[in-house]
Formats: C-alpha cells, sequence, structure tokens
C-alpha cells in the first residue's frame, strides 16, 4: 500500500470533505483524512489498482484541483 498526502483545492466545507472522501472510496481508495480547512487529501492506495494519475483524474472530475 502506497501512502499519498495531495494539496487539494476548492474545498470548502464538510459536504466537500465527504464528497470528495466517497469519490475516493468508490475507487478502492482508503481515506485516512481530507480537510477543507488545511486543503489536503491524506490516502491510502494499491499502486497494483489504481494509479497517481487515476486518483487525480477522479479529483478533478469531482470538481477539486491537485495542486
Amino acid at each position: 500500500m502506497e501512502k499519498l498526502s495531495l494539496k487539494v483545492s476548492g474545498m470548502s466545507c464538510a459536504h466537500c470533505e465527504k464528497n470528495l472522501a466517497n469519490a475516493m472510496e468508490d475507487m478502492g481508495v482508503k481515506v485516512i483524512r481530507v480537510s477543507a480547512k488545511e486543503g489536503i487529501a491524506e490516502l491510502e492506495y494499491d499502486a497494483s489498482v489504481v494509479t497517481l494519475d487515476a486518483i487525480k483524474a477522479e479529483i478533478a472530475d469531482v470538481g477539486y484541483e491537485v495542486e
């Protein structure tokens, strides 16, 4: 399992955090923590199942930007 901490912009509330967490979980990524206040998403994923590019693309698809 790979651990990952991404800077994510565009989140402003708890709903945004939950929206992003749900999208990550739906693609098989374990969510450690998502914080709109800090603008981060801490994740754990199996690189043999999902790629970093796929994670970034999914974040963009739900309306947020990875910095």
